[in-house]
């Protein structure tokens, strides 16, 4: 496939620790992706909990898109995706407070409140969600036991919400709504019994809207800010796992994946969720997909494990060299002790090696004796959660996986690809690294006509323009 027309898109791609604006240009040679901006993104405690700077990234996001607008004054359109589930709060348009981070302590009790409710079993059946703590729903009801969401009109998932300052419109995007719990897992929309029943009044959603929707011109404060005034914003698939998907450079359906950054997300592309009982208690997920496909799929800790350790290990002064640390890694000999990836445990940031210590240390077993050992570890436990949550995802939803695709910043990661093929006993293709963008780039294109056809034809123009490194088991 080949664009049918030249034009130019930005990619607002944010991540849980940094953010970046990415041009995407589309022309006869095919799609060239350009970094114009980079950002960090951390979470801020406060004495109540511990919150996300919005209002920060948003001023980045602005700048960054400047940038873009200078690099490519005729841009055609701005599409945002982020990580999952958090949101703000807002009353009258007016943000009623920075959002809290997933990661923040106050949902452990709203669980409690909400099983108290409404059973795992059936939330699995209304929602097809794995379940995790920190789930939209969860810290709505946390907000709920506050009672802070008495102030509030709506809720906006993150890229809602910047596309909101952007635009104006107050939408909720398909993909990223899935994930909060309240999406129904049949129909595609809000469960609105589902909200009556956990008293978080419905009205707080906003309309749902799909992947490569329009939603208009920049108002006259973005404008100012990024220089542009003819770009249009786009919906994409904002939960930036479901932009990574779209990238994977795969036509056929016997591959799995795994979106390889902070958090790892594994599993399979389908065409219907799977709800049976062995599917939640071995913690899949259906999420929407572009084009309403389904996101079969278990979060794995991921190399948070990693930039945490190396995080905790500078506090102290010293610059760690991630290279030379994977380096030593490599050059480990003999068996490495690993962990359970999963565990609950290392959800929460800060002290990272010594909570993978004590994790040894409470089962009697040898602990990491250096940083590299550790490093070690921490990615041979990585690949080998992979490699079961592979197999469950094959057992339960019938698809022969043949091939696995590392996508995202991990696929850089030479010796966690060799470990995951060796410990999957398949094939890994690498590789590419920058497919949450590249994906957000090409659902906006289609939406503007730049290019055309189903995600296998937009799979097939990565394939061609984006170089991949094979890995075998």
């Amino acid at each position: 496939m080949s664009p049918a027309r030249v034009g130019t898109a930005a990619a607002v791609d944010l991540g849980a620790t940094s953010g970046r604006v990415m041009l995407g240009h589309l022309g006869s040679d095919g799609l060239r992706l350009e970094e114009v901006a980079r950002f960090p993104n951390s979470p801020v405690r406060t004495p109540d909990g511990l919150h996300w700077s919005v209002t920060e990234l948003y001023r980045n996001v602005v700048e960054g898109l400047a940038e873009a607008v200078r690099r490519a004054p005729e841009l055609t359109s701005i599409g945002i995706d982020s990580w999952a589930v958090d949101y703000a709060l807002l009353r009258d348009g007016r943000m009623l407070g920075e959002p809290y981070s997933y990661r923040d302590e106050r949902n452990l009790a709203a669980v409690e409140v909400v099983h108290a409710r409404v059973s795992a079993a059936e939330l699995y059946a209304r929602n097809g969600l794995q379940h995790l703590p920190f789930n939209t729903l969860f810290q709505l009801t946390a907000d709920r036991l506050a009672g802070t969401l008495d102030d509030a009109d709506s809720f906006l998932l993150l890229p809602d919400l910047l596309a909101f300052w952007l635009t104006g419109r107050s939408v909720a995007e398909r993909t990223n709504a899935s994930t909060t719990g309240l999406v129904e897992v049949s129909s595609g929309e809000w469960d609105t019994s589902l909200m009556e029943l956990l008293d978080l009044p419905p009205a707080l959603a906003r309309g749902l809207v799909d992947p490569g929707t329009v939603l208009g011109p920049l108002l006259p404060t973005a404008r100012r800010g990024t220089g542009s005034s003819d770009a249009l914003v786009t919906t994409v698939g904002s939960h930036d796992t479901a932009s990574a998907v779209v990238a994977v450079p795969s036509t056929d359906r016997d591959v799995a994946y795994i979106s390889s950054g902070t958090w790892s997300l594994v599993g399979v592309e389908l065409d219907r969720p799977v709800l049976g009982e062995a599917s939640r208690l071995a913690g899949f997920t259906n999420e929407g997909g572009v084009d309403g496909r389904v996101r079969y799929l278990h979060n794995v800790m991921g190399l948070w494990l990693l930039s945490e350790s190396v995080r905790d290990w500078e506090r102290s002064g010293e610059r760690v060299d991630l290279g030379e640390l994977l380096a030593a890694a490599e050059q480990v000999e003999g068996e490495v002790p690993v962990f359970d990836a999963d565990d609950p445990v290392f959800l929460a940031p800060g002290g990272m090696p010594d909570r993978i210590a004590a994790w040894f240390a409470e089962r009697g077993m040898r602990a990491p004796a250096s940083r590299a050992e550790l490093t070690r570890s921490i990615l041979e436990s990585l690949a080998e959660a992979y490699a079961a949550t592979l197999r469950r995802a094959s057992e339960l939803s019938g698809v022969d996986i043949r091939t696995v695709h590392l996508v995202g910043g991990g696929s850089q990661n030479a010796l966690l690809c060799r470990l995951t093929a060796r410990a999957t006993g398949l094939p890994v293709v690498a590789g590419p690294v920058e497919a949450t963008a590249i994906g957000n780039v090409l659902v906006q294109a289609r939406a503007h006509g730049l290019v055309s056809g189903d995600l296998e034809a937009l799979r097939a123009l990565v394939i061609r323009d984006f170089p991949v490194t094979r890995y075998l088991p």
